[in-house]
């Protein structure tokens, strides 16, 4: 039997795929569909716009930080009990790890998953030259499938007609919809304080709006029609949710609108190896939970709410106390921030943090760092040893800066070459870099095991 999933992909960056598939997903959801939401790549901001339009747990799918196998584990087990899934893409259709292969792209995640392509182009001033685009596209790979276009910016009906003339005559796909270029409506800014307004529901009337556009624009039973495609075999070999172990550890998870940049496979893997998941929120000025064996502060923005965190002196506390006393803990970007001595906000006022890092942390308006890295453990790292390696990627506006000497965490690898990273002390290991641990089952397992050792001498 079909399953129904699509690929909304763009010919670049900036033309409108996010704004089409939350448009999309709203239409299908006012169709009475269940729809499941994927991002491809590390980006954390498109699937909590995915999670709370579909109210279901978007993903992230990449395939450059986890192997075939586990993108089509992530699809199959995140789309279960959805009529249709949606797999927003990532820049232009064909660009990820390098100009030379179609390694994480849009495109190759199309392949591995099987999935029928929706290229969304931008037609603000142009007619036939819209088909060369969509006709360099189809040629440019074997293996991805174009099945339909959607014609963004577009001036008129007018113009939609022309568009959709050229390309299906030269390029033989259906134009199954558009968007105007005067639309009444613009997507927010992608800012810092974006993720706790989607969460608390303030967007909800932009999602409605967008969806009744798209009701009105695009042909929805022709998305269907293109959407089917043959069941996906989850792989024999994989076992990436399979229950592994009774729960022996409970860990702490830093969940809150300063904190909530998670994997949710993250989640879901150290579940599966034994570990019991504590929500708390230091922004609440919750104390760490009693009886908790671990510690994972993730990414976040810690920055956006630093005067309320300075001022949460129960969980600061607690957290310094249960750090300093060798609680095995993660803390990832964000979390590494609200550890140092303070975070310097844009306007150089400066707020007191966790005191559990020796240094300060400033904010800047240029970012500071973005892209892929491969990571390698160091000695004393109790979570990626020296010969283990992990996949993650950083993406930060803030820089460290310490006057003592630093153990480092790691080393990473990325664009620029190799440098060493992150911070240890105790049983810490906190630094900028997002891991993502199905690239590492080895950093779960020795996780909980360390969370063991010191539960037994506790």
């Amino acid at each position: 039997m079909a399953e129904r999933r699509i690929v909304i992909a763009g010919t670049g960056s900036g033309v409108g795929k996010t704004t089409l598939t939350i448009g999309l997903m709203s239409a299908l959801i006012k169709r009475g569909l269940t729809v499941q939401g994927f991002k491809c790549g590390p980006d954390y901001i498109d699937p909590t716009y995915h999670t709370a339009v579909t109210n279901r747990v978007a993903r992230n799918l990449d395939s450059w930080m986890l192997s075939k196998d586990t993108v089509v584990d992530i699809f199959t087990h995140g789309s279960r009990g959805a009529d249709i899934s949606i797999i927003e893409g990532v820049m232009g259709f064909f660009d990820g790890k390098s100009p030379k292969t179609n390694q994480g792209s849009t495109a190759e995640i199309s392949m591995i998953t099987g999935t029928p392509v929706l290229l969304v182009v931008n037609c603000a001033s142009m007619a036939r030259s819209a088909a060369a685009i969509v006709k360099g596209f189809q040629l440019f790979a074997d293996g991805p499938r174009i099945e339909g276009v959607i014609a963004n910016k577009v001036g008129s009906e007018g113009h939609f007609k022309l568009v959709k003339t050229a390309i299906e005559q030269e390029c033989q796909v259906p134009v199954i919809g558009y968007l105007g270029r005067e639309l009444d409506i613009e997507i927010p800014e992608r800012h810092l304080g974006l993720i706790p307004s989607i969460e608390r529901g303030d967007l909800d009337p932009f999602f409605d709006r967008l969806g009744e556009l798209v009701l009105e624009t695009v042909d929805i039973d022709k998305l269907l029609e293109i959407s089917l495609a043959s069941p996906l075999n989850k792989n024999e070999g994989s076992t990436l949710f399979e229950k592994k172990a009774e729960k022996t550890v409970k860990i702490a998870v830093a969940k809150d609108a300063a904190f909530n940049f998670y994997y949710p496979e993250n989640l879901e893997i150290l579940e599966s190896y034994g570990a019991e998941i504590v929500f708390f929120s230091p922004l609440a000025d919750e104390a760490l939970p009693a009886g908790v064996d671990g510690l994972y502060l993730g990414g976040g923005f810690p920055e956006e709410f630093a005067p309320a965190l300075s001022n949460n002196h129960i969980a600061k506390d607690s957290i310094k106390q249960a750090i300093e006393q060798g609680l095995p803990t993660l803390a990832e970007c964000g979390g590494f921030m609200y550890l140092t001595d303070s975070i310097e906000a844009t306007n150089k006022i400066s707020y007191q943090m966790a005191g559990v890092i020796s240094g300060d942390v400033k904010m800047q308006s240029k970012r500071a760092a973005l892209g892929y890295r491969e990571i390698s453990g160091r000695k004393n790292n109790f979570l990626i040893g020296e010969n283990e390696k992990a996949k993650g990627h950083e993406f930060h506006y803030s820089t460290f800066h310490s006057e003592n000497e630093i153990e480092y965490a790691y080393e990473t690898k990325g664009m620029r070459g190799t440098k060493k990273e992150g911070y240890l002390k105790h049983n810490l290991v906190a630094g900028y870099t997002h891991f993502h641990f199905a690239s590492c089952s080895e950093m779960v397992m020795n996780w909980i095991e360390k969370c063991k050792e010191i539960k037994a001498h506790g």
